[in-house]
């Protein structure tokens, strides 16, 4: 078997390496508009009034309660009714950066209520806005407190995006199973797959490990699960 992994491997390379640099740039694009998405939708949950909150709310009940490949197809499929239609990777794109958003969202709002009340205090009472205490006290211990489930987040982005194989983006997933009709090799082909995302996931965790230990806060770190 191993030499039938070497032998695809070396037959197929630039296919593979193709699709996983496509598959790194949707899922890093994803993240970072999840990012900016989500840190927005926290910062509005917190500080919005109860009406606002309830929508939001609902709407992130909504996204977490839905599997993403219907998220996926209700983005590819449905929206096009009223536009124009999407390319499969600007589909997948906002169907995981959506979804990333929400989940973000959470991560941070817990790292928010997780700064004791008395900081926001000492903020108010020596005259900052209740926003600007957001931005000046809380944000900056919130984001340090956030690092692992962030990173936890990015490395399932990476593993979700497979589920754009079923719009036909040719990522690692749809070029794999390419790959294994034309050489039969299916499983050859999955244990080289396998072997990227977890020479990635491996690459990011030990990364973003030494970023938390960095801006860690003593006393308030949360380890990586």
């Amino acid at each position: 078997m191993i030499d039938s992994i070497a032998y695809i491997f070396t037959r197929y390379c630039q296919d593979l390496i193709r699709a996983f640099m496509l598959t790194l740039q949707l899922s890093l694009l994803s993240f970072i508009l999840g990012f900016s998405g989500g840190l927005t939708l926290s910062i509005v949950r917190t500080l919005a009034p109860k009406p606002l909150e309830v929508i939001l709310r609902l709407f992130v009940e909504i996204v977490r309660g839905t599997p993403m490949t219907v998220q996926l197809f209700f983005v590819y499929y449905a929206l096009p009714v009223i536009g124009p239609k999407l390319d499969p990777f600007i589909a997948s794109l906002i169907a995981l950066s959506i979804n990333s958003a929400v989940y973000q969202s959470e991560y941070l709002r817990s790292a928010m209520n997780s700064i004791p009340r008395t900081q926001w205090e000492a903020a108010l009472s020596l005259g900052f806005a209740e926003l600007s205490s957001m931005f000046y006290v809380v944000l900056p211990q919130s984001l340090r407190i956030a690092i692992p489930t962030l990173t936890n987040e990015l490395i399932y982005i990476i593993k979700f995006s497979s589920i754009a194989y079923f719009v036909t983006l040719p990522e690692l997933i749809y070029v794999a199973k390419w790959i294994g009709s034309k050489t039969f090799a299916f499983i050859e082909v999955y244990i080289i797959v396998a072997i990227f995302y977890v020479v990635v996931a491996f690459i990011i965790g030990e990364i973003m490990d030494r970023i938390n230990r960095r801006l860690s806060i003593p006393g308030l770190t949360v380890e990586r699960t």
